[in-house]
């Protein structure tokens, strides 16, 4: 048992390393989030209204902006199985005395931590802004986005298990995570979509990690706060089950 945690601990923390060894990877990974929320926050929001809207429209797509940061970086980080394979660093994981299943866990439970730290980043950036949060609630926020990230990342390293090199894995989450991202409800209150697009929406793991967050976040929601963490937790308990049955089975 000591093994199996001192090997989740060592990858954990080599991933936590890669990152912050990468500072052009910190840079352009707040870039594109920070964009989006200067265009359509602080831009274009004094112009957007909605009538289920009682609060700035700045406060209402923030906790978004940090939804998708946690999606673009924890999915995207399942490119590092395919990497680690090609250059021959998993082989040398793969025949160390540990089960596969911590190694799956080391690696998402780093990536995931880095995505919380992407997130965060974001969440100073728009209270800088003018956005305003309560000190409580960004305590609140973290384990919260440590579990979303989580998801993401199982779910991304069970693609990348299955996939033989980097660009097949980037062709699938670019046809993957955009849909996943703009069907969420972080530019808008789902309440006023079409009732056909708001099923769709309804099913979609990335809408309820938003709920999640914009709720912590400003106390406001489209679905009960316990019924948007219950679909969350299911989320990331089963991406890291499939995470780890296909990393096993492929590996």
């Amino acid at each position: 048992m000591n093994i199996e945690l001192e090997a989740v601990y060592v990858i954990w923390l080599r991933e936590v390393k890669r990152y912050f060894r990468a500072k052009e990877r910190i840079i352009s990974s707040l870039a594109m989030p920070l964009l989006w929320f200067l265009i359509f926050g602080i831009g274009l929001g004094p112009s957007i209204r909605f009538k289920s809207l009682d609060m700035e429209y700045s406060s209402f797509l923030a906790p978004g902006i940090v939804a998708m940061t946690l999606l673009f970086t924890s999915i995207f980080s399942g490119v590092s199985v395919i990497w680690d394979r090609e250059f021959g660093f998993l082989r040398e994981m793969l025949v160390a005395p540990v089960s596969r299943l911590s190694i799956v866990v080391g690696k998402s439970l780093g990536s995931a931590t880095t995505a919380v730290i992407q997130g965060t980043m974001i969440l100073v950036l728009s209270m800088l802004i003018g956005v305003k949060f309560t000190f409580l609630s960004i305590l609140v926020l973290i384990p919260l986005m440590l579990v979303i990230s989580f998801g993401f990342v199982s779910l991304g390293v069970a693609i990348a298990s299955l996939m033989e090199t980097m660009e097949g894995f980037h062709m699938i989450m670019r046809l993957l995570v955009q849909p996943m991202f703009f069907l969420s409800g972080a530019f808008f209150p789902i309440n006023t979509l079409p009732e056909w697009l708001r099923y769709i929406v309804y099913i979609n793991p990335m809408t309820h990690g938003v709920e999640v967050l914009r709720y912590v976040a400003i106390g406001f929601s489209s679905f009960p706060f316990h019924l948007s963490l219950f679909f969350t937790l299911m989320f990331s308990v089963i991406t890291s089950l499939v995470g780890s049955y296909t990393f096993s089975r492929r590996q």
